[in-house]
């Protein structure tokens, strides 16, 4: 029989209680920073120019030997993005660590057999722990596009009923994410790390007209808003404006609300992401530090290395800890409601979506359960 959490003394009171006066703070504060959709932020150049004055945007190094011993009381972490169907056969030295990021873009358009491959390399890494989501090119990740625009995906991308459709059927397959095996994949949803909370959503304002694009303002601000604000790393596919985001012909490809949701209100320790090749590598604004870890060159070519970082493990917890986690990707089921409650009052927006983190010992109770 389970005992009540009460049950356990007041010392798991006051622990109880502290847990709900810091959710409730956080809440506050989620609520008083409200952004409003920058009224140049159409005009990304101009939007920025407006900006930059009063913004750092600092050149940064972080781990240089990817050899070099890991400071203890530290997770290292690993970041790719935009490999592109371009590492599976072993060109690129992907370094070793504790939780490899992808941020995106590791097919060239989503079709299931390079998702499969995509997904058994993942299988041969060495991290414990890997988080993936999705980019533009990862086409059929895109549940809308699949849905209103499956016609056009085959005229301008290929993406046919004979590399699509007869695969998933021959497969068995419901959905692509269902081959993402060998990782975490994030969807605007989260992950935490013994304590340490990733963040992963693959939108990013209208690009040419791939996969998860929206248009500036307020419909990508709306999916901004969803980050949690106690969120330590975020890892989104685009840029944000002004870091990494500047293009061969003289574009910013950056969304404003993103810099601003960042800078204001969720405030993350590491910002990682791609999608603009030629904006690989590293700044800072002062707190935040953006990653553009675009693996692939302009020409596609996979020659820029991972970029790495150490991240201290929270107070009191040893790495043993944190990596022994059996974290399952896209953990889905229903709970009834109990009588009398309403769906609204269920999903009060203190609770963040999707958490997707299982001890072995929680995974082997819920597998008991089926």
């Amino acid at each position: 029989m389970r005992t009540q959490p009460w049950a356990h003394g007041e010392a798991t009171v006051k622990i109880l209680a502290r847990f709900i006066h810091q959710s409730m703070a956080k809440f506050a504060a989620n609520q008083a920073a409200i952004i409003q959709v920058n009224p140049q932020t159409d005009l990304p150049i101009k939007a920025w120019k407006s900006m930059k004055q009063q913004q750092k945007v600092i050149k940064k190094r972080l781990v240089d030997d990817p050899d070099s011993p890991i400071p203890e009381g530290h997770l290292r972490f690993v970041c790719l993005s935009d490999t592109h169907s371009r590492i599976e056969n072993n060109v690129l030295k992907v370094p070793p660590g504790d939780v490899l990021i992808h941020a995106g873009d590791f097919t060239m358009l989503g079709l299931p057999k390079d998702i499969d491959k995509f997904n058994k390399y993942l299988g041969t890494l060495p991290h414990k722990v890997k988080v993936v989501i999705a980019g533009n090119h990862d086409l059929t990740f895109d549940q809308d596009m699949l849905k209103n625009e499956r016609e056009d995906m085959t005229f301008r991308f290929g993406v046919t009923e004979e590399n699509f459709e007869a695969y998933m059927i021959e497969n068995k397959l419901a959905d692509v994410k269902e081959l993402m095996t060998n990782c975490v994949y994030l969807e605007d949803a989260s992950v935490n790390i013994h304590g340490i909370n990733v963040y992963g959503s693959p939108w990013q304002p209208a690009f040419g007209g791939w996969g998860f694009n929206l248009p500036r303002g307020q419909m990508l601000l709306d999916k901004w808003n969803m980050i949690p604000s106690d969120t330590d790393i975020l890892v989104t596919h685009g840029p944000p404006i002004g870091h990494g985001d500047y293009c061969f012909d003289g574009q910013r490809a950056g969304c404003v609300e993103l810099l601003s949701t960042i800078q204001q209100r969720v405030k993350p320790k590491y910002h990682v992401f791609g999608h603009i090749h030629e904006g690989y590598g590293i700044t800072s604004d002062g707190y935040t530090t953006y990653i553009n870890a675009s693996t692939c060159t302009l020409r596609y070519q996979p020659n820029n290395p991972a970029v790495i970082f150490d991240f201290p493990l929270p107070e009191g917890c040893t790495k043993d800890e944190a990596l022994d986690l059996y974290v399952k990707p896209a953990v889905i089921f229903d709970i009834p409601l109990p009588e009398g409650r309403t769906k609204e009052q269920a999903l009060d927006p203190c609770v963040k979506p999707a958490v997707k983190t299982l001890t072995k010992a929680q995974s082997n109770e819920a597998n008991d359960d089926d």
